[in-house]
């Protein structure tokens, strides 16, 4: 008697073919987004800004803006229940987010000198409160496209790729600025810019549309409880949020003081990134490989001291070359803020419940948004109010403070909020 083929094989290889299909499209959508990100964020947003006319204050609350509308993110993580498909949605804000974030570069040509800074603050603010709604959409998709199996080791294997392209355009983009200074070097990157956005909407049209594990309850009030409602995750997410809020006191506006302060070149500064990059890139290998021992929320404390070692040795310039103090300030930082992203996000989408995930995610980003937020505000007031000071207090005397308070915090509250329960 012939015994009849299995027909479980197959099926087993169909799926994770098609698992294979969509994790390739998840990496191919990071590649154009990283290049454009890149070119519109940390050294060259700040140098645009200065470029523009804007005070620390106003880099300050720029570098801000970016988390305080992340608030929005509870309202939509309720809205997107109601969708009958997050993937038209997705792309639909995430093309427009691209547009608006695009058309900053068009300031210059647009508008009268003495408007610089207030356009490009409106159009900024604009693309990111859109970029509110296509990321609680990404953030969703991406987590029920990536199998639980192997989410670790994907998005560490992502990660690397991404910030290794990451690098070479941080140093290219600082190249073009140093050769072409002003708003001719601008022009250039916005071009490239322009054309990386866009690819990076077409891919989109690509994602595939994933099966939605909507939440059990149909009422805003009881769904924005739930999250409320989990004391360790709260008590982690609070603990996170102060943390957050000290470290973007100094963190986004290292850039103006190296910029404006020390006058270091665009090329140094992107080097100084690209080592921090390099090193945050070598430590997901670590901390994915830890990971599979400890629990996110073990290793989450663990990053906290790196990162607040990595303030402190800004310090060191008193007494060290600058140069080898600030590469050795951007590596630890890289080592540190690249294991706490990684496990921040392993520990939203791994240890939370996957029907009410968005609602959790929400308010992770509601709260850590809104401590960032105050952050760099606090941290551009103080340069204005110190920018008399003696120049030590403005170069290093922030970040050894910062720093200070960082491991107080870590003391006092760290260990016994992260610890496992």
């Amino acid at each position: 008697m012939r015994r009849r083929p299995s027909t479980s094989r197959p099926k087993l290889s169909r799926k994770a073919s098609i698992h294979r299909k969509n994790l390739r499209i998840a990496t191919f959508e990071g590649i154009p987004a990283t290049i454009f990100q890149v070119l519109l964020q940390g050294q060259f947003l700040t140098g645009f800004l200065l470029y523009l006319g804007a005070t620390s204050s106003q880099i300050g609350f720029v570098l801000a803006l970016t988390t305080l509308v992340n608030i929005a993110q509870i309202g939509v993580a309720f809205l997107i229940q109601k969708l009958p498909s997050r993937k038209w949605a997705m792309v639909t804000f995430i093309g427009l987010q691209r547009v608006l974030w695009g058309s900053t570069g068009l300031v210059p040509f647009i508008f009268p000198h003495q408007y610089w800074v207030i356009a490009f603050i409106g159009l900024y603010t604009t693309a990111f409160i859109v970029n509110t709604v296509s990321g609680v959409l990404w953030s969703s998709v991406i987590s029920d496209l990536v199998p639980s199996r192997v989410r670790g080791r994907y998005f560490g294997i992502r990660n690397t790729l991404l910030n290794a392209l990451g690098s070479l355009v941080l140093y290219g983009g600082g190249v073009i600025l140093d050769r072409y200074p002003g708003g001719h070097g601008f022009l250039i990157l916005y071009i490239v810019v322009w054309i990386f956005s866009m690819m990076n909407v077409v891919v989109f049209f690509f994602y595939p549309d994933v099966p939605f594990e909507k939440s059990e309850e149909i009422k805003f009030l009881p769904m924005f409880k739930k999250p409320l409602h989990d004391k360790l995750f709260m008590k982690s997410t609070l603990f996170l949020a102060a943390w957050l809020l000290l470290q973007n006191v100094t963190v986004p506006l290292y850039s103006y003081v190296m910029l404006q302060l020390l006058h270091i070149n665009y090329e140094t500064l992107s080097l100084l990134n690209v080592a921090q990059t390099l090193f945050m890139m070598a430590s997901f290998y670590v901390w994915g490989n830890l990971n599979a021992k400890y629990s996110n929320k073990r290793l989450l404390f663990w990053t906290l001291p790196i990162i607040a070692l990595s303030s402190l040795l800004w310090g060191l310039l008193s007494v060290l070359p600058m140069l080898l103090v600030l590469f050795a300030a951007h590596i630890v930082f890289g080592v540190g803020v690249g294991g706490f992203n990684q496990l921040a996000f392993n520990f939203l989408i791994g240890d939370t419940p996957k029907k009410e995930r968005p609602m959790y995610m929400a308010m992770y980003a509601a709260l850590t948004g809104l401590s960032s937020f105050f952050g760099p505000l606090i941290g551009g007031r103080v340069y204005e109010v110190i920018k008399h000071w003696p120049h030590w207090t403005q170069v290093y005397g922030m970040q050894l403070v910062v720093g200070i308070l960082m491991i107080a915090l870590v003391l006092l509250q760290g260990r016994r909020i992260l610890r496992d329960e």
